[in-house]
C-alpha cells in the first residue's frame, strides 16, 4: 500500500487499488503489454522503461520509487456524473487542493457501493504512477507520461 492512512487527521477508507482491479481484468494487462511491445506503433502506448504494465518488474519499480509517483490530496467541492452517456452514478469529483485550486478527478472504487462516500466535504487521497509514453516529447509539448491511478482513499466523514 502506497497511501499512508494510519496517520491521517480523519479516518480514511481505502476504496481503490489497481492491483485488485487487474486481478479481474487480465485482458487490460495483456492489451497494454502488447501495445508496449508493438514496434509497428511507435506513437502509441507505454515505453516500458520500468517494465511491462502490471508485471512484477513494473510493480517493483513502483514500490522502490524508481517510477515517478504523484500523491494528491484534496477536499470534495462537487461530485457529479461526467460523460456523454445517460447520466448515471457520480463518476467525477472536483477537489479543492491545498493551494485553493480546483482539480477534477475521476472516482475509482473496487466496490461500486463505495461511490456513496464521495460527498462534498470529504477528503480524497490519490496516488498515480507516471509511466512514460513511447512518444517523446508529448503531443504539442504536452505530458509525455500516462498517469495511472494506483490507489484512492476517501475520508469516512467530512473534514
Amino acid at each position: 500500500m502506497l497511501l499512508c492512512l494510519e496517520n491521517t487527521t480523519v479516518p480514511m477508507k481505502q476504496v481503490y487499488m489497481l492491483s485488485e482491479e487487474l486481478k479481474n481484468n487480465q485482458e487490460r494487462v495483456a492489451k497494454t503489454q502488447r501495445l508496449t511491445l508493438d514496434s509497428s506503433r511507435p506513437l502509441m502506448g507505454l515505453k516500458g522503461v520500468h517494465g511491462l504494465f502490471a508485471s512484477d518488474e513494473w510493480w517493483a519499480s513502483i514500490q522502490e520509487r524508481r517510477m515517478p509517483l504523484l500523491f494528491l490530496s484534496g477536499v470534495i467541492n462537487r461530485a457529479y456524473f461526467a460523460g456523454q452517456d445517460e447520466p448515471g452514478i457520480n463518476n467525477t469529483v472536483d477537489l479543492i487542493m491545498s493551494d485553493n485550486s480546483i482539480r477534477a478527478e475521476g472516482i475509482y472504487t473496487n466496490n461500486e457501493d463505495d461511490v456513496k462516500f464521495f460527498c462534498i466535504g470529504h477528503r480524497v487521497d490519490i496516488v498515480y504512477a507516471l509511466d512514460e509514453l513511447k512518444k517523446q516529447p508529448g503531443e504539442g509539448g504536452g505530458k509525455n507520461y500516462s498517469d495511472i491511478v494506483l490507489e484512492m482513499a476517501i475520508s469516512e466523514e467530512p473534514v
